[in-house]
């Protein structure tokens, strides 16, 4: 009863709005007539404008094989070059993360066994560490019961 209440309230206006408004586009026959465009636009009407690519866009440009050379990159290229440039970057990029993390992953294994053969581990390094902490500690303590046993 209570969801009958808020259906009414709040879908009944906005399927109206949306109903009139469906109606008046029905009824609305006259057909708009576009005036020609300007035969220089024309030709070129399915471009993008062109883009000055920057000196790191130059770089992704040649190192993803679109260029051989800087001297062969016009002035202005399409956005949509450049952006293939850059996604083809950002894959090799990610490619040699990829491989980066393989090595580093390799390395750690080869180190952890090399350390467990050697019998490293955490908890004894740990064990000795807080030891030395401690020699420190007493150390210190017995430097100033001497120190403050002198007579001034």
């Amino acid at each position: 009863m209570i969801f009958n209440a808020i259906r009414r309230s709040f879908v009944g206006p906005w399927r109206r709005a949306v109903l009139n408004t469906v109606n008046r586009r029905q009824l609305c026959n006259k057909v708009h007539e576009e005036a020609p465009l300007p035969a220089h636009t024309q030709q070129h009407a399915f471009k993008l404008p062109g883009f000055r690519p920057s000196n790191m866009d130059k770089k992704f440009l040649i190192w993803s094989g679109r260029f051989k050379t800087v001297e062969e990159i016009p002035e202005f290229v399409s956005y949509e070059t450049i952006d293939k440039a850059r996604n083809k970057m950002r894959v090799r990029a990610c490619y040699v993360m990829i491989g980066v993390t393989l090595i580093g992953c390799v390395a750690m294994i080869f180190l952890g066994k090399e350390a467990a053969r050697h019998h490293v581990n955490l908890t004894s390094m740990n064990m000795e560490k807080k030891a030395q902490w401690r020699q420190d500690v007493q150390q210190d303590q017995l430097r100033l019961a001497a120190h403050a046993e002198k007579p001034q």
